[in-house]
């Protein structure tokens, strides 16, 4: 944390931005939410927070490194402990086939370097003239702090949509 602050500072001093990434993670929710294909949870979950400004990618559970590996080193194998079963691995991030597997669902949202910075940049106006602009004023060196509230909060509300159907089909 302490060294991300400072990569905050550095660009603030640099009159400059970063972007970075959110987690969520998304504990207790019943096994069962979300369908296979219209209404599944992690595509409503990505198109959540993917509606928030300035968040250029989601993903859920390993993501994208999943692509780097065979699926018999990442598929979320199951055994008996105790008498019920349960998951050896949570790679798929808590959803599977776009359901609920009863597991945490781990999501984590990447967010742009705010634009509006005062260096100097290249810009082509209306008329197709080149010009730099320099934007004057506050400027944001990362907004990810801020957003990590709403990345909560756009989860939480769509968690809240799919117990709602959840419970209605019950």
């Amino acid at each position: 944390a302490q060294a991300f602050a400072d990569e905050i500072d550095k660009a603030r001093m640099d009159t400059d931005s970063v972007g970075g990434i959110v987690e969520c993670r998304i504990f207790g929710l019943p096994a069962g939410l979300g369908e296979p294909v219209f209404d599944r949870l992690d595509a409503d979950l990505a198109k959540a927070v993917m509606s928030i400004g300035a968040c250029k990618g989601v993903e859920i559970g390993l993501g994208f490194e999943s692509a780097r590996h065979r699926a018999s080193q990442i598929n979320d194998q199951m055994a008996i402990v105790d008498g019920k079963p349960v998951f050896l691995s949570n790679n798929s991030g808590g959803i599977q086939g776009g359901i609920s597997n009863g597991e945490t669902v781990i999501l984590r949202a990447a967010f742009k370097p705010t634009p509006s910075i005062a260096l100097a940049q290249r810009t082509v106006t209306k008329y197709g003239q080149e010009k730099t602009i320099g934007i004057k004023g506050r400027h944001d060196p990362c907004i990810v702090p801020r957003a990590v509230v709403v990345v909560e909060a756009m989860c939480a509300l769509t968690v809240l949509d799919h117990l709602l159907s959840w419970r209605a089909y019950e």
